[in-house]
């Protein structure tokens, strides 16, 4: 963590009081969580918000905090009142990156042996959406973090880079191949290569972003759109989901036969029926999640 730290400004804001929650007690691990903080918002409780909390050490990404935030995001999959999840950290500060004291002295054969950070991706493998609400700096494991979730918002102060190449090392969390796809070869090869970092609004050009909004509001704008998410069917959902994230796995042909068999099913689930049936009789749609 040092040499992360070491290449960012002074950063001592505190989390935005608003945010600090009590630990929801319908989680698996009752106890409140030592690195993170979570809640459930939106009108009708119906979004799960997770926020990095280790601000003495800019959200660096210890396995304790991955742990927690995997054991969270179970609870919100596991939740029938979730539909949609939001993962910020604080104003200045996403993630300056992974732990480098905890991971200075691991050597290769620890590593290899022991499928290290083989559980930083489980984020990947839920089905409900998860919008990252990116303020400030967004670096190394951060980056790769956010990156790892279906929509990204960032407040306009957001910086995104992955700077592993300054401290010896390259990416390890699937930060060459995410951003790749998402900016293009030569800017994510510039920013790999370099440890550059690009802004808000360079990410939101190159396709890294989706939306940016003021520091102030970032969070509540990722809460809006979980809410507009979670009101429609979940199972739906995940199908889009699903068949949206095939677009990076598959060939065309692949892909699209892939959606054919989703649209099909579809129309197995009692929210088709619903939905087609209120758009026909002019009504709002009552899906059941069936």
């Amino acid at each position: 963590m040092a040499a992360l730290r070491a290449l960012l400004p002074r950063v001592r804001a505190p989390l935005r009081p608003w945010l600090f929650c009590p630990v929801q007690r319908s989680f698996a691990s009752s106890a409140a969580f030592e690195y993170i903080i979570t809640a459930k918002k939106g009108r009708n409780s119906n979004v799960g918000l997770i926020q990095l909390n280790r601000p003495k050490a800019l959200n660096a990404l210890c396995n304790g905090l991955i742990v927690e935030l995997n054991q969270a995001l179970q609870a919100f999959e596991e939740d029938p009142a979730v539909g949609a999840i939001v993962l910020t950290g604080g104003e200045k500060v996403f993630a300056a990156g992974a732990d480098i004291k905890e991971m200075q002295s691991v050597t290769f054969q620890n590593c290899y042996s022991g499928g290290f950070l083989s559980h930083w991706d489980q984020l990947t493998r839920f089905k409900k959406p998860v919008i990252a609400a990116v303020n400030g700096y967004a670096l190394g494991g951060g980056c790769e973090l956010a990156m790892m979730c279906d929509i990204i918002y960032a407040g306009e102060k957001a910086q995104f880079g992955q700077p592993e190449i300054l401290i010896g090392t390259i990416p390890g969390a699937g930060g060459t191949q995410r951003l790749t796809r998402a900016v293009g070869k030569s800017l994510a090869m510039e920013m790999v290569l370099t440890g550059d970092r690009i802004s808000a609004q360079d990410a939101k050009q190159a396709g890294l972003v989706s939306k940016i909004f003021p520091v102030e509001t970032v969070v509540e704008e990722a809460i809006q759109c979980a809410e507009k998410i979670a009101s429609n069917s979940k199972i739906v959902t995940a199908m889009a989901k699903e068949s949206v994230n095939a677009a990076f796995e598959m060939t065309l042909a692949e892909g699209v036969k892939l959606e054919k068999k989703l649209f099909y099913s579809t129309f197995a689930t009692e929210d088709r029926k619903e939905g087609m049936a209120a758009f026909v009789e002019k009504r709002k749609a009552n899906f059941k999640d069936q």
